[in-house]
C-alpha cells in the first residue's frame, strides 16, 4: 500500500507543480522584457488561475473518478456544461464593461466571442488534462495492485511448493529408511539426517524472499538422494553441483518442481533410465539443467504438463523478469529442462 500512496502523492504534488509554474511563466516573461520584477504581477497571475485551478481539480477529484463511468456519464458533462455557461456568462459581462479607445476598429461584441471561444477551448483543454492525470495515476495504482497480487500469488505457489513433499513422499522415504535400518544401519542413519536437513529446510529456513544458493543446493542434493532410495539399480542418477566462492541467493524451491519432474516421469523400474542434475555458473549466469529418460505416457500425464512447472514459469517470470531463460527439449528419449538465471552470480 506504500507504493501506492506514493503514486498517489508523486501526482499530486505533480499537479501542484504545474499550476505554480503556470502561474509564474507570464509574470517572469513580462518582468524579462522590462527588466522589473513585481511580486504583485505574480499575485495577480495566481488569482486569474484560481477559477481554472478550481475546475481542474473538481473534475480531477470529483466528477472524472466518480461520473465518468457508464450510466453517470450525463453528470460529468452537465457539470462541465455548467461551468462553461458560467465562464460564458462572467466574460459576456466584462465584456460589456470593456471600452475600446475610438482608434481601435474592432467590436465590443468580436472580442466578447472570441473571448468565450478562448476561454471555452482552454475548459476543454483542462479537462482533458483531468482526465488524462486521473487516468495515468489509475494505470500506475492498477499495475501496482497487479504486482502486489502477483507476489501473493508467488507466495501461495511457494507454500504448494513446499507441499510436494507430499504424504506419499514423507511415507515412503521413512519407510525405505526403515528397511536400510536391517540392510545398512549406517546408510539409514545418514539418510535420516539428509531427511531431517530436507524438512527443516523447506518448513523453515525456505520462507525467505532469496535464500543463499548453497543451500538450494543442499536441499536439492537431499532430496535427490532421498528420491533415489526408491528405485533400484536400472536407475542411474548422477548430481553436480558446482558453487561460486562469492555468496549468491536465490528464490527458494525454484528448481525442485524440474527434479520431481524428472523422476516421476523419466524412471521406469523395468527399463535402464537415468536422472542427471547440475548445476554451476558461467560467467555471472547460473545454469541448473536437469536431464531425464524419457518414457511416453499417453492422457494428461505427460511430462513437462504438471502445475507445478506452470508455477516454476510464473514465479521465474515475476522474480526475474526479463532476467531469465528457460529452455526445454525432448529428443531421442531425452528429456532436458535447462533455466539460466543471469547476473546472480
Amino acid at each position: 500500500m506504500k507504493k501506492i500512496e506514493k503514486i498517489t502523492v508523486n501526482t499530486f504534488i505533480t499537479q501542484i507543480s504545474f499550476w505554480v509554474i503556470l502561474s509564474l511563466v507570464f509574470p517572469l516573461l513580462s518582468s524579462m522584457a522590462s527588466n522589473t520584477f513585481s511580486f504583485k504581477a505574480i499575485l495577480n497571475s495566481i488569482r486569474s488561475l484560481l477559477p481554472w485551478m478550481f475546475i481542474y481539480f473538481f473534475n480531477y477529484f470529483g466528477l472524472v473518478p466518480f461520473f465518468l463511468k457508464p450510466g453517470k456519464k450525463w453528470v460529468f458533462y452537465l457539470g462541465n456544461a455548467v461551468f462553461v455557461l458560467f465562464n460564458v456568462i462572467r466574460v459576456f459581462i466584462a465584456g460589456r464593461d470593456l471600452s475600446l479607445p475610438v482608434e481601435y476598429s474592432i467590436s465590443i461584441n468580436y472580442v466578447i466571442v472570441l473571448a468565450i471561444a478562448g476561454t471555452t477551448i482552454f475548459h476543454v483543454i483542462l479537462v482533458m488534462l483531468a482526465v488524462g492525470s486521473r487516468y495515468i495515476e489509475q494505470y500506475y495504482i492498477l499495475k501496482e495492485k497487479t504486482a502486489m497480487q502477483q507476489k501473493e500469488a508467488a507466495e501461495a505457489e511457494l507454500v504448494w511448493l513446499k507441499s510436494q513433499l507430499n504424504p506419499h513422499f514423507l511415507f515412503n522415504t521413512l519407510n525405505n529408511i526403515s528397511s536400510l535400518t536391517q540392510i545398512d544401519p549406517g546408510k539409514a542413519q545418514e539418510s535420516l539426517n539428509q531427511f531431517s536437513d530436507l524438512l527443516r529446510y523447506a518448513l523453515y529456513e525456505s520462507d525467505a524472499e532469496l535464500v543463499p544458493l548453497d543451500k538450494e543446493a543442499d536441499f536439492m542434493n537431499n532430496y535427490i538422494d532421498l528420491m533415489s532410495l526408491r528405485f533400484n539399480e536400472k536407475t542411474k542418477v548422477s548430481k553436480s553441483f558446482e558453487l561460486p566462492a562469492r555468496d549468491v541467493k536465490i528464490a527458494p524451491l525454484i528448481f525442485i518442481s524440474l527434479i520431481e519432474n524428472a523422476f516421476k516421469h523419466g524412471v521406469n523400474a523395468r527399463l535402464e533410465s537415468f536422472v542427471n542434475v547440475s548445476m554451476r555458473c558461467s560467467g555471472r549466469d547460473l545454469l541448473f539443467l536437469c536431464e531425464n529418460s524419457y518414457f511416453e505416457k499417453s492422457g494428461k500425464d505427460r511430462i513437462g504438463s504438471g502445475i507445478g512447472l506452470n508455477n516454476l514459469k510464473k514465479r521465474l517470470e515475476l522474480i526475474y523478469p526479463n532476467s531469465y531463460e528457460y529452455k526445454v527439449s525432448n529428443e531421442n528419449g531425452i528429456y532436458s529442462a535447462m533455466i539460466i538465471i543471469k547476473g546472480i552470480c
